[in-house]
């Protein structure tokens, strides 16, 4: 459990989900619960295939549980119609995947600006706002490169400020540095820990590492469809 005294950012109460493999029920959630404060940091580990990335897809609205509730800084997702969800989601959540998902066709400084431009910001303060992140990830060299024209490190390091443009409160990551060599890996790891303290953002980051998981504020396992605290 979390300190009283702090206020939660992310609660889940008794979620679950499944999924459907033809006939087969696939249970993947049987009743997890997760409280996070805000601004703590949270690692998430378990088995392949425990469901660790649903879970995060459940925190970050990208998809709905099938019972129980998820509160994000507050509010009941849920509840919203799909112009506010989305509106929600790309204003309080910002996202950091396995495989960068950078759009091949804008160059460095467009992919982190992108979020801006869906939330409709001007294009000069949208450009302030990149080019300052780039800098502070070492790439604002590159701000005009293509995706195809940057190291899976750098492609990564464009992630996290695509990612942090919009100073969301809430950080999830899933696998940021499974597709990463080690030394790359370990860069990409030093700077979400380090631009998090920078902002203050609540972090959940799901990984199969545990010397990187050992280094989060807590460790959750989940296993069965449930979480339980590895580490105090």
């Amino acid at each position: 459990m979390t300190s009283p005294a702090r206020a939660l950012a992310i609660e889940a109460r008794q979620v679950t989900k499944c999924y459907r493999d033809g006939e087969q029920r696939i249970d993947v959630l049987t009743g997890a619960d997760l409280e996070v404060a805000s601004g703590e940091m949270v690692a998430v580990v378990g088995p392949s295939g425990s469901g660790k990335s649903t879970l995060l897809h459940l925190l970050g609205t990208l998809d709905r549980p099938d019972s129980g509730e998820i509160l994000i800084a507050g509010e009941r997702p849920d509840r919203f119609g799909p112009e506010r969800l989305a509106d929600f989601r790309n204003q309080t959540i910002g996202f950091v995947f396995q495989f960068h998902q950078l759009l091949p066709d804008f160059d460095a400084l467009e992919n982190v600006s992108m979020p801006g431009r869906i939330a409709g910001l001007p294009v000069r303060e949208l450009e302030q706002r990149a080019r300052a992140l780039l800098a502070e990830v070492g790439l604002l060299a590159r701000a005009h490169a293509f995706p195809n024209q940057l190291s899976g490190g750098e492609r990564q390091r464009i992630a996290l400020c695509r990612a942090l443009l919009l100073e969301p409160p809430i950080l999830l990551a899933d696998e940021p540095t499974g597709n990463l060599d080690p030394a790359s890996g370990d860069q990409i790891f030093e700077l979400l820990i380090e631009m998090r303290e920078r902002r203050g953002a609540t972090s959940v980051l799901v990984t199969h590492n545990p010397v990187l998981a050992a280094r989060c504020g807590r460790v959750l396992e989940l296993r069965d469809g449930v979480l339980t605290q590895q580490r105090a």
